[in-house]
């Protein structure tokens, strides 16, 4: 039997005023996220998220198979990937009561920013991702995204 290989950080390393930006997908890649009922329901479970866990989020980006998130750790106390553990625990039982046979992927990606990293410009690279992918002109008209920092009606 072949063994996965860890390809995680050491849990310390998601803890405190951090940065992280994770990816999550949906198995089989369906397109689900951007049904508004589904965007709803799940974007409570993520803010819920967001709060046990002492986390703010620069942006979340629902695409209709995965979602963008970039995540700081609001003081010494945050853990990140408690946060993405908990979010993806609490969605995928609403997913299991509500949507049978829709699951996330067992894992996510994940990479800590270095403190010389440019922040906006992984908020703005999230944001284009439905742009890229065509789904609509400018990211300013794709409604499953936002921000518990920025106001993106003055971006």
């Amino acid at each position: 039997m072949i063994r996965e290989q860890k390809h995680r950080l050491s849990p310390e390393l998601y803890c405190g005023n951090i940065i992280g930006a994770f990816t999550a997908c949906i198995t089989g890649r369906v397109s689900i996220l951007n049904k508004i009922e589904v965007f709803s329901a799940i974007s409570q479970i993520f803010f819920d998220s967001l709060n046990s866990c002492g986390c703010n989020a620069h942006v979340y980006l629902f695409m209709p198979d995965h979602c963008h998130l970039l995540i700081q750790g609001n003081d010494h106390n945050s853990d990140l990937l408690r946060f993405m553990k908990h979010f993806k625990q609490r969605s995928g039982f609403w997913f299991s009561k509500n949507i049978p046979g829709i699951k996330w992927q067992k894992d996510f990606y994940d990479h800590i920013l270095r403190n010389d990293e440019d922040i906006k410009k992984q908020v703005y690279y999230i944001l284009e991702n439905p742009v890229r992918k065509r789904l609509v002109d400018t990211w300013k008209d794709y409604p499953y995204k936002g921000s518990t920092i920025y106001n993106f009606e003055e971006w």
